[in-house]
């Protein structure tokens, strides 16, 4: 029995998700014992890049239009160029995202993820990290940006690259562990 044995984990993504800020996130909530689901906009499979090429496919168990982020504990938000950049201009996927944060629900985001969280208008006041490219746009939402490999904000955890990965995974497991945050807000 994990940290997560009890906990069910929402994956958001398309197609162009950076492959191993998703495979290794999951892989090791997996380890820790937590259901974790792959959310998409189309059913079927979503397609990784890996730096500069496409590469693995990956099942989608349910669509944005199927998922209720009532179900989930928790939501990951892997980055890519590609996918958060479909994921910002989609409104499902945007009303699913501000679903978590109303509820108090720990959310994580790595790389260009947090893109994401500008549409859905849920970083302004917030402490977090993300890669470089898209630091002004955060700041420029209200965020308090900084340059760090992990940053946990009342249940909003940010990463900004790969490299990230090991603080990073090692917080979402602790913050998917705590549970509901009261300070993660709308």
């Amino acid at each position: 029995m994990g940290q997560l044995s009890n906990r069910n984990i929402a994956v958001l993504s398309e197609d162009g998700f950076e492959e191993v800020e998703l495979t290794e996130p999951v892989k090791r909530l997996k380890e820790e014992g937590a259901t974790v689901h792959i959310i998409s906009s189309k059913s079927g499979k979503i397609k990784a890049w890996d730096e500069d090429h496409w590469s693995i496919e990956v099942d989608v168990d349910k669509t944005i239009t199927e998922a209720n982020a009532s179900d989930y504990d928790g939501l990951l938000l892997p980055g890519g160029v590609i996918n958060p950049d479909k994921l910002r201009v989609n409104e499902d996927a945007i009303t699913f995202v501000k679903a978590f944060f109303e509820a108090g629900k720990p959310v994580a985001a790595i790389c260009h993820g947090p893109q994401t969280l500008i549409s859905a208008g849920v970083v302004d006041g917030r402490k977090l990290t993300s890669v470089k490219n898209i630091a002004q746009d955060l700041i420029n939402a209200g965020a308090n940006w900084t340059d760090e490999e992990v940053v946990v904000d009342q249940g909003l955890v940010t990463s900004r690259t790969p490299k990230d990965l090991p603080a990073f995974n090692d917080k979402i497991v602790e913050e998917f562990a705590e549970g509901v945050h009261d300070g993660q807000h709308a």
